[in-house]
């Protein structure tokens, strides 16, 4: 049996199962696939995504508003995006959960489905209400609503402007607050805000 397994991953290393006229064909097909697709990486910045970094979440203009309301809110020195937007009960939910997203999101905004007011999904909604909780707890906990009843507001019903305004449509701020990403030929270059890094007392993104 091992020698099987050998043969079987010798066959597909040099696409030995595949008629000789063929391979050139389909190595050069394979090294298309494989360079559209490091291009691709590089222009869509997939490195950035496995970390917590909120100059991420504007690798997608929808996400200007977002970022620039949370930038100038009371959170923006507390908490980034992945603290209220992505489960923190485990590791493999917590990047699950991104990937999910990030598949759902990044079809989305290929196609130009995105909506003109971004809310929450029914799948997000009960991530940032336990997010909320983990990180008001102490809060809760004095206020007697450690037990969530799922007939019960969210917490965003009442604390209506925190962290991004009531106002969401994709227009909701002015544009000079926009984040202006580098060029895809700068890998090194920063992200800016008029000009400026967007968050100077962190050395701006990294």
């Amino acid at each position: 049996m091992g020698r099987a397994l050998i043969q079987c991953v010798k066959a597909a290393a040099t696409l030995g199962f595949i008629g000789p006229g063929w391979r050139p064909v389909c190595w050069m097909a394979l090294g298309a696939a494989l360079g559209l697709g490091a291009v691709v990486a590089h222009v869509s910045r997939a490195a950035s995504y496995l970390g917590d970094e909120p100059e991420t979440c504007v690798n997608c203009h929808v996400m200007n508003p977002p970022y620039a309301t949370w930038q100038r809110s009371s959170h923006a020195n507390v908490a980034t995006c992945n603290d209220c937007h992505v489960p923190h009960d485990s590791v493999l939910s917590h990047y699950a959960f991104k990937a999910r997203n990030g598949l759902y999101h990044s079809t989305i905004l290929t196609l130009h489905l995105e909506p003109q007011v971004i809310e929450l999904s029914a799948g997000a909604v009960p991530v940032v209400e336990a997010n909320c909780r983990r990180c008001h707890e102490q809060v809760v906990g004095e206020l007697h609503l450690a037990e969530f009843d799922p007939t019960s507001p969210r917490c965003w019903q009442c604390h209506r402007e925190v962290p991004h305004g009531q106002v969401h449509s994709l227009s909701a701020t002015p544009r000079v607050m926009n984040p202006q990403l580098p060029g895809v030929v700068s890998p090194r270059g920063r992200m800016t805000i008029g000009g400026r890094a967007p968050r100077a007392d962190k050395g701006g993104a990294r």
